[in-house]
C-alpha cells in the first residue's frame, strides 16, 4: 500500500469577497483548480467591520458550494425560496445547479465568525440540474472519538463513522479532525482521488518524507496513494478533503463555472435578461 506524501505547501493569500468579507483563499489561487476542486476560502474575524457586509445577493451556475461554520452565524436566503440559519458546527451543500441566486449575511453584530467555503466542480451531466441542498446541522454529524482524536464525519467514512453526504458523484471525504500531540490519525484513501489537507490551527507531520514545518492557516496538497499517516507536533485541528477528479475542461466566469465560454456567455445572458432561475 502506497503511503500519501506532502506534494505542496501553499500560504494562502489575503482576499475578500462579498461586500468585504475579509477571507484567506487558497484553492483558486495556487493551485488555480485542483480537479474537482475549484476555490477553498477560510473567513474568520473578531472583527464585526471585516464581514458585516456578507454576501448580498449574487448568482452561481455550475458548481456546488459547501460552507461549514465553526463560529458565529448567518443567515441564509435564495431564489427557490429556501430560508434558514446557518449556527456554529452546521454544513451547508448546495448543488446550484443550472442557476441560483442567494445571499448569506451574518446574523450578529460582533463576536467571532470563522468557517470555510469550498467550491466544487459539476460534471457537464449535471450542470443544468434542478438546484437542491443538503442541510447538516450540528448535532446530525457523527463523530468518532477517542483518547487521541475527534473526527467529524461530514462526507465519506472514518472507522464505523459514516458522513450524511452519499451517493455524490466525486465519491467525497469531508472530515474535521482534532489530534492530541504526539498523536496519529491514519486514513486510507482511494488512488483515484485528489486529497488535500487545509491545517486550521496547531503543527503536523504528514508521512514518511521529510518536509518543511506546517502550521496555521495552511493548505498541504497531497500525492497520490493509498494510506495517509499524521502526527500531530502539537494539538492541532485540521480538514482533510478528498473527491474524485472530473477530468473534464472548465471555463470560468465569476460565479459561473462551465465547460465551455458559449456556455458562460449563455450564463451571463441569462442572468442580465433576468432568464436566469429555471
Amino acid at each position: 500500500m502506497k503511503n500519501i506524501e506532502v506534494k505542496k505547501i501553499i500560504k494562502p493569500i489575503t482576499a475578500s469577497d462579498g461586500a468585504g468579507v475579509k477571507l484567506k483563499r487558497s484553492i483558486g489561487v495556487d493551485p488555480d483548480y485542483f480537479d474537482p476542486f475549484l476555490m477553498l476560502d477560510e473567513f474568520g474575524s473578531e472583527n464585526k467591520d471585516d464581514y458585516i457586509g456578507g454576501f448580498p445577493a449574487h448568482p452561481h451556475r455550475g458548481i456546488e458550494t459547501v460552507t461549514y461554520m465553526l463560529e458565529g452565524e448567518f443567515e441564509h436566503e435564495d431564489s427557490t425560496g429556501a430560508k434558514g440559519r446557518m449556527c456554529p458546527g452546521d454544513v451547508q451543500w448546495m448543488k446550484t445547479g443550472s442557476g441560483i441566486i442567494h445571499s448569506e449575511m451574518p446574523a450578529m453584530t460582533d463576536g467571532r465568525l470563522h468557517g470555510f467555503q469550498l467550491w466544487i466542480n459539476m460534471p457537464a451531466k449535471l450542470k443544468m440540474s434542478k438546484p437542491e441542498y443538503i442541510y447538516i446541522d450540528s448535532d446530525k454529524i457523527q463523530i468518532y472519538k477517542d483518547d487521541e482524536k475527534q473526527v467529524k464525519v461530514i462526507a465519506g467514512k472514518f472507522k464505523n463513522v459514516e458522513g450524511k453526504v452519499k451517493k455524490h458523484n466525486i465519491k467525497p471525504i469531508y472530515l474535521d479532525i482534532e489530534i492530541k500531540k504526539n498523536a496519529t490519525f491514519s486514513l486510507s484513501i482511494p488512488l483515484t482521488h485528489n486529497t488535500f489537507i487545509y491545517l486550521i490551527k496547531g503543527e503536523v507531520k504528514i508521512g514518511d518524507k521529510k518536509h518543511e514545518e506546517i502550521k496555521n492557516s495552511t493548505l498541504i496538497v497531497l500525492e497520490k496513494g493509498e494510506k495517509l499517516n499524521i502526527k500531530g507536533t502539537t494539538n492541532s485541528k485540521f480538514l482533510l478533503i478528498s473527491g474524485k477528479p472530473i477530468g473534464e475542461t472548465i471555463a470560468r466566469g465569476g460565479p459561473f463555472v462551465m465547460n465551455t465560454k458559449e456556455e458562460i456567455i449563455n450564463a451571463i445572458r441569462d442572468y442580465n435578461n433576468g432568464t436566469f432561475v429555471r
